[in-house]
């Protein structure tokens, strides 16, 4: 397995497209902005990941597709609350795109097991979690039967998304 290049280095060197699928219901739910975000508190996105904000929106102003699906359990999680209620602050005002997919529209479809990135359809950053939904390593990988796959993944479940604006939280 080799080493896996950093976030800013994979959307610095990536020329067409990124693409991200999330399948869990909840991730690091120690993270303090979806503690603060539980306890209503206000939470500005372009403060709390400025960082990865500010690398996004580099690749996006340089013509990057950035594409994010998301398939959700429904009723859906508070966790998935969460991120719904900073997508548009984040995801979309970096330049993404997002998607959302009731998972009960995903059963037709083969997905893999885990959350990953692909960049330029040549490049895969497979996400592993523990159960609790914290991260415990990136796999990153050029294999092109695996790249292929996860790609092609991706547009099915893409195909059936609704986008972010029409998504309604049930």
């Amino acid at each position: 397995m080799a080493e896996a290049p950093t976030f800013e280095a994979l959307f610095g060197s990536c020329r067409r497209s990124a693409v991200h699928l999330e399948m869990r219901d909840g991730y690091m739910r120690s993270d303090p902005a979806f503690i603060d975000w539980a306890a209503d508190k206000v939470i500005d996105p372009a403060e709390r990941w400025r960082d990865w904000l500010d690398t996004v929106k580099q690749a996006t102003e340089r013509g990057v597709s950035v594409r994010r699906a998301r398939i959700v359990s429904e009723p859906v999680s508070d966790y998935i609350r969460f991120e719904h209620s900073v997508t548009e602050g984040l995801n979309i005002n970096a330049g993404e795109m997002v998607g959302w997919l009731p998972r009960r529209e995903a059963t037709s479809l083969a997905l893999p097991g885990n959350d990953y990135w692909v960049f330029d359809d040549k490049t895969a950053l497979v996400n592993h979690f523990d159960g609790n939904g914290d991260s415990l390593h990136h796999e990153y990988s050029e294999d092109p039967h695996l790249v292929s796959f996860l790609a092609s993944a991706f547009e099915a479940v893409w195909e059936k998304t609704i986008p972010h604006a029409e998504y309604r939280l049930a």
